[in-house]
């Protein structure tokens, strides 16, 4: 028994552990929320841990991603209302690095000027994605973000594979339009 359980460790940690800055992502993304994604990436270890023995070598990424977005579905079903809206606790200097988009825009240019017109981008960006119905933002995080392609996010959300590119496309639309409606 020792050693069965020592060889799921050891292929838990070979084949998701290094997915799980993917995985954090997309819990993000889906429960809007850094405090919520990591009880939901907690969830989601324990899930891939117990069924660990059903993995096979293939695509490991998918796997987890999967388990990820149906705990971040369950958890948001049960801890949170559709009409609740919840801003996190930050400190003030968390709550301006977010705003300017934080690490995510570590520019290579030198120009101050510009190193924060790239980081007021990245912020209307990140705001915008979040101003998508979970649908459209789930596929839009997955192909555009995680990179993942239409097969695997249309496997990954148990859609055909045409309603994945329907809702990338109305999700790029929608943002298109968001982010034009706020240009002076």
């Amino acid at each position: 028994m020792v050693v069965q359980n020592e060889d799921e460790k050891a292929k838990f940690a070979r084949l998701v552990v290094p997915h799980l800055s993917d995985a954090m992502t997309i819990a993000r993304w889906l429960t809007r929320n850094r405090s919520d994604a990591e009880d939901v990436l907690q969830e989601s270890c324990l899930r891939a841990f117990r069924s660990i023995s059903q993995l096979r070598e293939g695509n490991a990424r998918s796997w987890i991603l999967a388990i990820v977005r149906n705990t971040a579905y369950t958890w948001l079903r049960k801890n949170r209302s559709e009409s609740l809206v919840l801003v996190e606790d930050l400190t003030e200097d968390e709550r301006s690095d977010a705003e300017l988009g934080g690490e995510l825009a570590n520019a290579s240019d030198e120009n101050p000027e510009t190193q924060l017109i790239e980081r007021v981008d990245v912020a209307r960006l990140e705001i915008a994605i979040e101003g998508l119905p979970p649908q459209f933002r789930e596929v839009l995080v997955l192909r555009d973000i995680q990179g993942l392609d239409y097969r695997e996010i249309a496997q990954l959300i148990g859609a055909p594979v045409g309603t994945v590119m329907s809702r990338l496309a109305r999700a790029r639309e929608r943002l298109i339009q968001i982010i034009r409606a706020e240009q002076p």
